[in-house]
Formats: structure tokens, C-alpha cells, sequence
């Protein structure tokens, strides 16, 4: 068997591999831009918020799917 990527903490994954780690940080730095793109051409908080939601919701549901298949299941469901 493969070598897990993510280790089960709680209710979320922790990176255990140079893999995940970089898919964590891509990630973040994909928030990041999305929030400043965003945010720069917003006019208040809850505009901010709502156009930050359909980028940053998926791409999170998207690295905890694969933290999910790329754990070693010592806790997960």
C-alpha cells in the first residue's frame, strides 16, 4: 500500500507528505487570490463574502475529498 498523504485529526486531515503539504499550500494560495481579486473590486464585507464563495467553498470540499482518499482511514469514515 502507498504511503498516506494525509493522517485523520478530529473532523479534519493533517498533511503527513511532502505531497500534501504542497496541495495544502496550493490551495491556500488559491484562496488568497480569489480573495484579493475579489475583495478589490467589492464595496462591502458581505459582497467580499459572496463572491469569495463559489471558489474558496469547492476548492476546500475538493482537498478534503482528496485528503479523504489519500488517508490511511485510521479514523475516517
Amino acid at each position: 500500500m502507498a504511503r498516506a498523504w494525509f493522517k485523520p485529526w478530529g473532523w479534519i486531515y493533517r498533511p503527513v507528505s511532502w505531497q500534501a503539504i504542497l496541495l495544502v499550500l496550493l490551495t491556500l494560495v488559491f484562496c488568497v487570490q480569489v480573495f484579493a481579486a475579489v475583495d478589490r473590486h467589492s464595496h462591502s464585507a458581505s459582497d467580499t463574502l459572496y463572491g469569495i464563495f463559489p471558489f474558496v467553498v469547492p476548492a476546500l470540499m475538493v482537498l478534503v475529498w482528496v485528503a479523504s482518499k489519500t488517508s490511511d482511514g485510521a479514523g475516517g469514515a
